[in-house]
């Protein structure tokens, strides 16, 4: 029998356990610890921010960096309707009102043009929103020069959600992008600093970003996240709060209301190890889009999520559409059952937050494009660690349902 495909596991280099060793031969099993402090600067360098905090989910992040902005009951917080819920729930936790925006067909990411329209009408009912949360979805760049501009021009932080988007970047600058061949690409926007300031690091737009290293991402610690910015008082109160808030005492005393949101020294030693193999693992993970791609290069129906010249994803997971009109009538569901059957797994795109049951009295700015993608899309199983017979059986199992009459 074959074995089970899925849609993205872990993929451990085994550096990651010399530090887990280290751990616990020194007996820094608690809480915090010299590998918390090294992976909080292995990310900071990587994506050249100055301060980080490694913490224990990238929800938590969202969660502190809206407290960090003064979100507070009644507010109002504008969040991309195309997400995981992960980005929205943390504004219900502080009593807020989400504010969902559609996407554009670009990216797939929030739609500049919405936000704005947006940001004027809530301004306009006296309910200024607090913050913007932008989410790179499935390491695809959002349209952050436009984003950013309203954000200036409206007075509205950005909270950037890179949960998906480690390793993935885009163009900044005034200068247009010169056609490059697809190796010096590759090759120029590979390392987290390439590229000069030419290029900069998802994770790196925010007034705070977040991370997310759970188990199906790029890299994991098994669980955690990280929250990051170039403001250092932020991170230096996300670290207390995310630390039962405690104040500085020789007994427990507490002004603030505290999280347990901190990393483990263990896992920031699993952190540690899956850094110095990060860029290897984009180059995995986009090896595989381009074997999708190629693949299925002669079907008109299957179509991929864009990349423009701007842009460079990490292609966490390799995301397409499948349009029944040019496919014979088969859908993404038709082939997903049939991955299943055979025991590879895949997925549904995510499904808008303005269509969630839980959200259902959010007010919501939509143009139908997250509608119709969560219809006809699907993430194909993307793992680093996925051997050539894996995407050639996965790709077998595909045509075959796309040569089948309905």
């Amino acid at each position: 029998m074959n074995k089970k495909i899925w849609l993205s596991s872990p993929h451990m280099s085994g550096n990651e356990f010399l530090y887990v060793k280290e751990a616990f031969e020194t007996n820094w099993i608690a809480p915090l610890g010299p590998h918390v402090n090294n992976f909080e600067k292995d990310l900071s360098d990587y994506v050249n921010v100055s301060h980080a905090a490694a913490l224990s989910s990238g929800t938590g992040a969202i969660h502190l960096a809206l407290i960090l902005l003064g979100v507070t009951s009644g507010d109002e917080v504008i969040c991309q309707s195309f997400t995981f819920s992960a980005s929205a729930n943390p504004i219900v936790y502080q009593g807020a009102t989400p504010i969902f925006i559609d996407s554009e067909k670009d990216t797939w990411n929030i739609d500049p043009d919405l936000l704005e329209d947006a940001i004027k009408e809530r301004i306009s009912k006296g309910k200024k929103p607090k913050a913007i949360i932008v989410v790179h979805l499935y390491g695809m760049p959002a349209k952050m020069k436009e984003i950013q501009d309203i954000s200036i021009k409206y007075g509205v932080p950005i909270i950037e959600d890179a949960a998906e988007a480690l390793g993935s970047r885009q163009k900044v600058g005034n200068q247009k992008s010169e056609v490059r061949s697809q190796n010096e690409k590759e090759s120029e926007k590979g390392k987290g600093k390439s590229g000069g300031n030419e290029w900069q690091m998802c994770g790196s737009f925010g007034e705070m970003s977040i991370l997310s290293f759970n188990g199906n991402k790029i890299i994991t610690t098994s669980g955690g996240g990280a929250l990051l910015s170039n403001n250092e008082n932020y991170i230096t109160k996300s670290r207390f709060l995310a630390t039962q808030a405690r104040d500085d005492a020789p007994h427990y005393q507490h002004s603030h209301i505290g999280f347990n949101y901190r990393m483990s020294n263990v896992c920031a030693g699993i952190g540690r190890g899956q850094m110095q193999v990060l860029d290897e693992r984009v180059k995995q993970r986009r090896s595989n889009y381009k074997f999708y791609k190629k693949s299925f290069s002669d079907y008109d129906g299957i179509i991929f999520q864009p990349e423009n010249e701007e842009s460079f994803s990490n292609r966490w997971l390799t995301a397409i559409t499948v349009d029944p009109k040019l496919t014979n009538g088969v859908t993404r569901e038709d082939i997903r059952l049939a991955l299943e059957e055979v025991d590879i797994e895949s997925r549904p795109l995510w499904k808008p937050m303005h269509l969630q049951p839980v959200f259902n009295n959010a007010p919501n700015y939509v143009n139908g494009t997250s509608e119709k993608l969560f219809e006809d899309g699907l993430c194909l199983p993307s793992g680093s660690n996925l051997r050539e017979e894996d995407l050639e059986r996965i790709v077998e199992v595909v045509k075959e349902r796309l040569k089948a009459k309905v």
